[in-house]
């Protein structure tokens, strides 16, 4: 691989709702996101293959959906016999590395399922201290797993904090094992009282640093994963950012009386004080709770929100700063996205959730390469982050195997028009009722569960708030038939074969 192969530097979120960016949002201030939005390309339908981490992170490294590469749920493991784009990259000389969550094994291990994301792993730091990859692709690895204050701190963010100073780093975090008398660490007003420079955001950016300088010392292109632990809840953030934003200048979603009356009951339930969820027979149902909470304490939630993707936010423009120092802004291909959305009271809901409405499985996205992707544009090209393995391997001139179900989104990314007329969401749960996909084209949404005859449909031009389900009015039966085709004949489309056919018989 020459001298000219572009730097791919893939920065990710971690539950971000697409409306919390300044360029669309002036309640929240994001200079970073916006700059690259100015030079680069926002795109406002890209969409998430599960809305939960490790279905997507998986299908962001493989280019597989979920139900195709092994980790079709949280709690599962992405095998790692899956090929990945790292690897790819890899056999082309490139440095590859990846900073920060990665998520793609779950917080167990059971043989033969074995995973290093657990406990007792996280704090057993003289193993992290050896461990550095190579891991998924990535030939240098460095991770933790908790959000927030949560015990399942350690990895080597444990170890940076300790090389920093700070020795004590786990008062500022839940209790391992989990004690519910000693939660974090907490001032007077409710605030993470873990000092800034000690925050999960600083080390990110630091190691990610150096792994761009690290890879500019080798003479390497590189491929750098930079994963972000916010703003997924909890809602925790040092000061500054915590007092960033007043929740009472907050606006929060809400429920629309009467806008579940249509949906299938799972909805409704979600309005309930106590509803029972496990009554469907899938375990571990995320979402599957009720969601009631007062507008007040939504609005202090929010504010926390938007000041954990503003310190974010900093700690991006300090990424770019970077590539601006050393010359490598105009051959580098920037991607910034997140693994799923968020809901902050639209539709009653909060978090995240079992309800495949835009505000989770819509994602904010943006991609930047100066010369290479118009500046300043926004596009309603369907992307869906499957998608990131073969245009990654596209941008730097490689063969995309056919194996990847994912599609090559670079010629929509430079400008020439859509490559996808539609856009699937896969979410299982277990295997009854909690199975289910919704199909996305420019216009319409369907969603379609493994058993039963509840679904949903919204007409996204007519109905872009989702206050309206379709599925059983005789009216729209003509467009649902036609829906239902389309999303059969999409499914087949994305069949995964990865032995290619080789001879006639």
């Amino acid at each position: 691989m020459g001298s000219t192969a572009p730097n791919i530097l893939l920065i990710l979120s971690d539950q971000q709702h697409f409306g919390t960016l300044g360029a669309v949002n002036e309640r929240i201030r994001t200079p970073a996101l916006d700059r690259l939005c100015a030079e680069g390309t926002r795109f406002d339908r890209a969409y998430c293959p599960n809305p939960t981490c490790t279905p997507t992170r998986a299908s962001l490294i493989t280019g597989l959906y979920p139900s195709q590469h092994g980790a079709w749920a949280l709690g599962t493991k992405l095998p790692q016999s899956v090929p990945t784009v790292g690897e790819a990259l890899k056999g082309a000389d490139y440095d590859t590395a990846l900073i920060g969550k990665a998520h793609f094994q779950p917080l167990a291990s059971r043989p033969p399922w074995e995973s290093i994301e657990c406990q007792p792993t996280l704090r057993d730091l003289d193993f992290w201290r050896n461990f550095h990859g190579p891991w998924y692709g990535f030939e240098h690895l460095e991770t933790a797993r908790m959000h927030g204050t949560e015990s399942h701190v350690g990895g080597h963010y444990a170890l940076w904090m300790q090389e920093q100073g700070l020795e004590n780093w786990a008062d500022y975090f839940d209790s391992y094992p989990v004690n519910v008398a000693r939660r974090g660490s907490f001032d007077r007003d409710g605030h993470w009282t873990l000092p800034e420079r000690f925050h999960y955001n600083r080390w990110i950016t630091q190691r990610s640093v150096e792994a761009i300088h690290r890879a500019q010392d080798r003479g390497r292109p590189f491929f750098l994963s930079v994963n972000h632990f916010d703003p997924h809840p909890p809602y925790v953030v040092p000061k500054p950012w915590a007092s960033m934003y007043r929740p009472q200048d907050m606006a929060p979603g809400a429920l629309t009386p009467g806008e579940h009356d249509r949906n299938p009951r799972h909805f409704a339930m979600t309005q309930q004080h106590d509803p029972d969820f496990q009554a469907f027979g899938d375990a571990w149902v995320h979402g599957g709770h009720s969601h009631l909470v007062d507008r007040q304490t939504l609005q202090r939630q929010m504010a926390v929100y938007y000041g954990m993707v503003s310190f974010m936010d900093a700690c991006i423009g300090e990424l770019l700063a970077t590539l601006d120092a050393l010359g490598l802004t105009e051959n580098t291909l920037v991607v910034f996205t997140t693994d799923h959305g968020h809901f902050l009271g639209q539709h009653g809901l909060t978090a995240k959730a079992i309800h495949h409405y835009e505000d989770l499985i819509r994602v904010p996205m943006i991609a930047r390469w100066p010369g290479r992707i118009p500046a300043a544009r926004v596009s309603s090209a369907l992307q869906n982050l499957v998608d990131y393995s073969p245009t990654f391997l596209a941008a730097a001139g490689l063969d995309v195997p056919e194996a990847m179900t994912g599609v090559n989104q670079l010629p929509a990314w430079q400008g020439a028009g859509a490559v996808r007329t539609w856009s699937i969401t896969e979410n299982h749960h277990g295997r009854r009722h909690f199975h289910m996909r919704t199909y996305v084209e420019d216009r319409y949404k369907i969603t379609v569960y493994a058993r039963g005859d509840e679904g949903e449909l919204f007409d996204l031009q007519e109905d872009p708030a989702e206050l309206n389900n379709l599925w059983s009015d005789p009216a729209a039966a003509p467009v649902k038939s036609q829906l239902l085709q389309r999303f059969l004949q999409a499914t087949m489309q994305y069949e995964h074969m990865p032995m290619p056919r080789i001879a006639g018989a």
